[in-house]
């Protein structure tokens, strides 16, 4: 049985808005004074609500789950869905209102640019406190301290105090801290953001080789998919403080971006809002629909027709139909374009397209439709189009890749037919 690193049992977490706390002690008497009285806040900001009757939030809200040793869990959700504070609760910042949260060792964690580093203090001695926060002595700290330094690459700046340090250069040396130290658990909270793509690749690649080589538990919060992907082995999926998802990352993927919200075989498009570039546009798509799909899926190697119905104010000689298909993060994959001009009359239109998905792998996929003519001059004109109005699932036939798992995160959306070798034994002469 893998071992347990981390517990998490119906966790709630909920705040009184507008408690009293946080502001002096003489502001503290002039409300509690006023609220005696039954006179307004006098400490209460101009245009605020008052929240002095009790109201409160629940920002989490009977939180499961577990994290094995060695497991790298991506946590994903919109903002103020509670990931934040689900952090803060686990790296004992605050404490759960009910619930129970176990831990199996130490835990290093980076929740914002600057956690855990006294800005008075140089770099070099905020790595000793860190150490001894984790119960590190001074020889073992003082083994790490090179690798550390080379790490974050601000060698040249480490005996400065960190309060003149950018917010890229407090992330570095956070990290490599947080990297380096010995703790079993590894928390990161969408910090490595503010780093350079090289350092953000160097650290992701760190975090995976620790996972491996050393066991450790890592968990991360990002709203970068392609991080998620590179790193993580697992994702949970938090919504207003409930995990709506737990399990495989491109699936965990699809629920966070709403993908099953379009996945439906007839849209309606007629009154769906058009972006700027679309506006105004006179031809109206009107409705989309998959004609030969079960419940919008369809296998590997399979053709997609589907009929799109639109209306147009005039007569459209060399009018084409461009569909764009993005993958379940809202990345573009590929663009699907009607080979010859469509003749659009005045009024209503039907067209059928047959869309080639031979080539793409399993997984989630989204619809863009776009509605455009060639001018006289040779010139695209859009004339109406919507984004990411349907969805459809490529599903794993037998056989696909030799049945070896496909990862979008390796080896992207598009399938191509391995290459054939021979293999001979070849002898040398005796």
């Amino acid at each position: 049985m893998d071992e347990i690193m981390l517990k998490i049992d119906n966790v709630s977490k909920q705040y009184k808005l507008g408690q009293i706390g946080g502001t002096t002690l003489r502001d503290e008497l002039q409300r509690l004074r006023a609220k005696r009285r039954g006179e307004e806040d006098p400490t209460k900001r101009i245009g605020a609500k008052d929240y002095n009757k009790g109201e409160t939030f629940m920002a989490l809200n009977g939180v499961s789950f577990e994290v094995k040793k060695g497991e790298r869990v991506g946590i994903i959700g919109h903002n103020g869905a509670g990931k934040s504070t689900l952090l803060k609760l686990i790296s004992r910042v605050t404490a759960p209102t009910s619930g129970f949260i176990g831990m199996n060792g130490r835990v290093a964690s980076m929740l914002e640019v600057g956690t855990g580093f006294h800005g008075e203090l140089t770099g070099r001695e905020n790595i000793y406190m860190n150490g001894a926060i984790l119960g590190m002595t001074k020889k073992e700290i003082d083994s790490k301290m090179e690798d550390i330094i080379d790490f974050s690459e601000v060698r040249q700046f480490i005996d400065t105090p960190v309060k003149r340090y950018s917010s890229g250069m407090y992330v570095k040396l956070a990290f490599s801290v947080a990297a380096h130290l010995d703790s079993e658990i590894m928390i990161m909270d969408e910090v490595l953001a503010v780093g350079d793509m090289a350092f953000q690749k160097k650290c992701l690649d760190k975090m995976s080789d620790v996972s491996k080589s050393e066991g450790r538990t890592i968990l991360y919060v990002s709203h970068n998919m392609n991080t998620i992907r590179q790193l993580c082995d697992r994702v949970v999926v938090l919504d207003h403080g409930k995990v709506v998802f737990d399990g495989d990352v491109e699936e965990g993927i699809g629920v966070y971006m709403g993908i099953h919200d379009n996945m439906k075989e007839y849209v309606e498009l007629r009154c769906l809002p058009r972006d700027p570039e679309f506006s105004p546009h006179p031809v109206t798509m009107t409705s989309l629909e998959m004609l030969n799909t079960h419940n919008s899926l369809c296998n590997v190697g399979d053709k997609i027709t589907v009929r799109l119905l639109c209306d147009s104010e005039r007569n459209i000689e060399q009018a084409f139909i461009r569909m764009i298909v993005k993958s379940g993060e809202g990345t573009p994959v590929t663009m699907m374009t009607t080979e010859e001009g469509i003749h659009l009359k005045a009024g209503g239109n039907s067209i059928e397209c047959t869309l080639d998905t031979s080539r793409l792998v399993p997984g989630r996929y989204s619809l863009s439709p776009v509605v455009y003519e060639v001018n006289n001059l040779g010139v695209n004109v859009n004339l109406d189009g919507l984004k990411e109005v349907m969805g459809f699932e490529v599903a794993v036939t037998q056989g696909f890749n030799n049945n070896m798992p496909w990862m979008p995160r390796y080896w992207g959306y598009f399938y191509n037919k391995p290459i054939a070798f021979k293999w001979r034994e070849h002898r040398g002469q005796s």
